[in-house]
């Protein structure tokens, strides 16, 4: 590019000869230098403006100042909103988890006054030199994690609770009862001299001495599966108690049950008698697992001290 200059004070015409970058880097600064006059008149003028306290000026930097309190505002109001949700969810939960840890807690045999859901811990420790309030953002993932343990915490109470109760009612269908409320063992399991031959015989249960009459209790809950007469037990019953469990009551003199019946652990089902092969008032207790005969004493062998067993049940070490 060329630009010829002419004028009267010059003796003859004068040529100035511009390449394409010489162009393009005066532009670039005619640019530059128009950005900063820009840039200069507006400092120049919030400064003037800010030391006159032109009024428009300070209504303009209000309206900034007030958007920007409404965006915060805002947010805050909608995190409050979202925090207010979880933590009534947490507060359902945590009543929830109140009352299934305290039937658990009675389920396992703790006593309220060991341990109290109703009250917070104790907690303590020394103060903190770096201690920082929490960020919006540090708050919500707190509330987050603590939602996520209160559930997670109800689940595995949950579980614990149905194995609480699976093992009650096996509990229940154990025959550990003393199948008679008072009277003395006259006879236990395994060899004896037999009271009619007077030859060794196997007794495979436990006599009862106890007055005609006298209730005869199931031992266990379950489902009775005879109640009749047998030439040498006399009047008995038969509870099955699953599992291949049963229990036999035997020389009744009265029965109060039918086949078929269901019973529950402690329930009157017969009287004490003599009935069958029998040389006086007494219960015959037996206990079978899948047909066999066992040692009565070792299912009632958490008796107290007092207990017509307490001679017959195994020692604890």
């Amino acid at each position: 590019m060329q630009i010829i200059v002419v004028d009267k004070r010059l003796s003859r015409a004068r040529t100035l000869t511009f390449s394409p970058r010489m162009f393009a880097l005066a532009i670039a600064g005619l640019a530059v230098a128009v950005v900063f006059s820009v840039i200069g008149l507006y400092v120049v003028t919030f400064r003037v403006a800010a030391e006159l306290e032109l009024p428009y000026i300070r209504n303009l930097a209000s309206l900034v100042m007030r958007d920007e309190l409404e965006r915060n505002e805002q947010f805050v109001r909608d995190n409050i909103s979202v925090m207010a949700r979880r933590l009534g969810e947490m507060q359902a939960q945590l009543m929830r988890l109140d009352a299934l840890g305290e039937r658990v807690a009675k389920l396992a045999g703790i006593g309220p006054e060991e341990f109290n859901f109703r009250d917070l811990p104790g907690r303590g420790g020394i103060e903190p030199v770096d201690a920082r309030p929490l960020s919006m953002t540090e708050l919500n993932e707190q509330v987050e994690r603590v939602a996520k343990g209160v559930e997670s915490r109800a689940d595995y109470l949950d579980v614990v609770e149905s194995e609480l109760l699976s093992a009650q009612v096996r509990a229940a269908l154990l025959p550990q009862n003393t199948p008679v409320p008072s009277g003395f063992v006259g006879s236990g399991f395994g060899s004896r001299l037999d009271p009619f031959s007077g030859q060794m015989a196997m007794h495979a249960g436990l006599d009862f001495a106890a007055p005609t009459g006298t209730p005869i209790l199931a031992a266990a809950g379950g489902v009775v599966s005879a109640a009749e007469y047998n030439p040498a037990f006399g009047h008995m019953a038969v509870i099955d108690h699953g599992n291949g469990l049963q229990t036999l009551y035997a020389h009744a003199s009265k029965l109060d049950v039918r086949a078929g019946e269901i019973v529950r652990k402690g329930q009157q089902i017969a009287r004490v008698g003599s009935t069958g092969r029998s040389t006086g008032a007494h219960l015959h207790f037996e206990v079978h697992v899948n047909g066999a005969p066992q040692n009565p004493a070792r299912f009632l062998g958490r008796q107290k001290a007092d207990s017509p067993l307490a001679e017959l049940s195994p020692r604890r070490r």
